[in-house]
């Protein structure tokens, strides 16, 4: 008899995602395909996102199905919303939706609907070894892409999380920044990896980054500026570059001291694909107490393993 698994689904504005999990809890497929973005361009409107999605699920569900010879779904979950909010909807996740209940209409699949910031917590705790760990208590949780900038405290409930907003980016969000100071200095988008690199061939003392972070939440259109003026005074890149690192670190450990404030020695997860950077990460591991979870790469950026992990808890749990 075939082994159960569970599907999950994910379509951000940047990556199309196709994922299984077994009956215990492992992942055993996390595929993906990028969106792709003009050279020069700073990212994608969402009817151009919709038609990259509609282009890139065939092909990753056929890879799916390669899979899934050895597996028998019980269940698809799918990322249906941005985050838990009220009117929160991007289009884009229209795509997976519709992908989801022509599977589950097929196959007479439960559909399970999630969200996208939920599905990031989620594979963050499973990339980061903290699942057993924390899925069954409060925790707090950074949430930063190209899309959002959030600092939630996370109440695990039976379907997903509870989250509350203790702080937020109140104008430019974390990977915009990086990418627009990044395609303005010649690279391609997204300039996250790009960025990353340049800043590690940098030996010279970054400048002081003065940060704008008040009641946990920050400010960060201030630092496209600040890097601007220091690339067409310097015109060094790799300065630049660890600048707008620094910078983006020391916002997260305002923020996140701000949190602990709140809850003291309340465990931090970090999530989002901003999160992906090694720098970033290192420095917070380095300034921050207590328990600090960090997930691998392939499970902070956009992924669909948190949709399908958080689909088997709710099948399981009915």
């Amino acid at each position: 008899m075939a082994e159960a698994c569970y599907i999950g689904i994910d379509t951000s504005n940047y990556t199309t995602s196709v994922s299984l999990a077994n009956a215990a809890g492992e992942v055993i497929a996390n595929l993906k395909a990028p969106l792709p973005v003009k050279e020069g361009e700073r990212g994608l409107r969402q009817s151009d996102a919709v038609f990259a999605h509609t282009k890139n699920l065939p092909g990753l569900l056929d890879q799916l199905s390669e899979v899934l010879r050895d597996y028998s779904p019980v269940a698809i979950g799918v990322s249906a919303r941005p985050r838990d909010a009220k009117d929160s909807y991007m289009p884009c996740f229209l795509s997976g939706m519709v992908a989801a209940h022509a599977i589950a209409a097929e196959r007479r699949l439960p559909i399970y609907e999630f969200s996208h910031q939920n599905g990031h917590i989620m594979a963050a705790l499973y990339g980061s070894g903290a699942l057993n760990t924390l899925r069954h208590r409060e925790f707090g949780a950074f949430h930063v892409s190209g899309g959002t900038t959030e600092m939630v405290h996370v109440t695990p409930v039976a379907r997903g999380f509870h989250v509350a907003l203790c702080g937020e980016g109140l104008d430019l969000h974390a990977g915009q920044a990086v990418d627009r100071i990044g395609v303005a200095m010649g690279l391609s988008f997204p300039a996250g990896p790009a960025l990353e690199q340049l800043a590690m061939r940098n030996h010279k003392p970054v400048p002081p980054p003065r940060v704008s972070v008040k009641e946990g939440s920050c400010h960060l259109s201030g630092l496209e500026n600040l890097a601007m003026k220091l690339y067409s005074e310097t015109e060094d890149k790799p300065l630049v570059a660890a600048f707008v690192l620094q910078f983006l670190a020391d916002t997260l450990y305002k923020m996140a001291e701000h949190l602990r404030s709140l809850y003291p020695g309340l465990p931090l997860v970090f999530a989002g694909g901003v999160m992906s950077n090694r720098l970033i990460a290192t420095d917070l591991k380095r300034r921050l107490t207590g328990e600090v979870y960090f997930s691998e790469p392939a499970f902070s950026a956009d992924n669909a393993a948190g949709i399908a992990l958080l689909c088997r808890d709710a099948a399981t749990n009915g």
